[in-house]
C-alpha cells in the first residue's frame, strides 16, 4: 500500500520544466498574455504538460511582470523624488540666501538714511518712489538701486 501511495505522490508531483518548454511558454506568452482554452490545450499537447501545469505557469508569469512592473515604477518614482528633494533644498538655499540679501539691503539702506547727510543720500531718491510707505520698500527696486550704487555684495552665487 506504501508503494501505490508513494506511486499516486509522484504521479501527481508536476515535473521541472525543460529550458525548451519555458522558451515555448515565453514565447507565447510574449504574445497572449491570457491563456485562452484551447491555446492551453495546444501548448499542452506541444509540451507534454499537464494543462493545469501550463495554467499556472502562466498565472505565475503574469503575477511575475506585474511584480516587475511595479517595482520598476518604485525606482522610477523613488528617482523622480530624490530629485524633487534636491531641487527643493536647492530652492530653499536661494530663498535663504535672497532672504539674507534683503536683510543686509534693508540694514544698509536703514543706515545709510539714518546717518548720512541729506547730500549724501541723494541717490536714494531714485529708488523711492512718491507716495510709498517709508517701510515699503519693493525688494527689486531696493536691490536694483542698492547694486547700481556699488554697495552691493559682489557674490552672486546662489549655492
Amino acid at each position: 500500500m506504501e508503494n501505490s501511495e508513494s506511486e499516486s505522490q509522484s504521479g501527481n508531483k508536476k515535473k521541472r520544466l525543460t529550458q525548451e518548454q519555458v522558451r515555448q511558454l515565453e514565447k507565447c506568452f510574449t504574445v497572449n498574455k491570457k491563456l485562452e482554452p484551447d491555446l492551453k490545450i495546444q501548448l499542452s499537447n506541444q509540451l507534454g504538460l499537464p494543462q493545469r501545469q501550463v495554467a499556472v505557469w502562466f498565472q505565475n508569469k503574469r503575477a511575475r511582470s506585474k511584480t516587475q512592473a511595479l517595482e520598476l515604477q518604485h525606482c522610477t518614482l523613488q528617482s523622480k523624488l530624490e530629485a524633487a528633494l534636491s531641487d527643493k533644498a536647492k530652492l530653499e538655499r536661494q530663498v535663504q540666501f535672497l532672504q539674507d540679501e534683503l536683510k543686509r539691503s534693508r540694514n544698509q539702506l536703514a543706515l545709510l538714511r539714518s546717518h548720512g547727510s541729506p547730500a549724501d543720500n541723494s541717490y536714494l531718491g531714485s529708488c523711492e518712489e512718491e507716495g510709498q510707505d517709508d517701510q515699503v520698500v519693493v525688494f527689486d527696486e531696493l536691490y536694483a538701486c542698492f547694486v547700481s550704487n556699488g554697495h552691493g555684495s559682489s557674490s552672486t552665487s546662489w549655492v
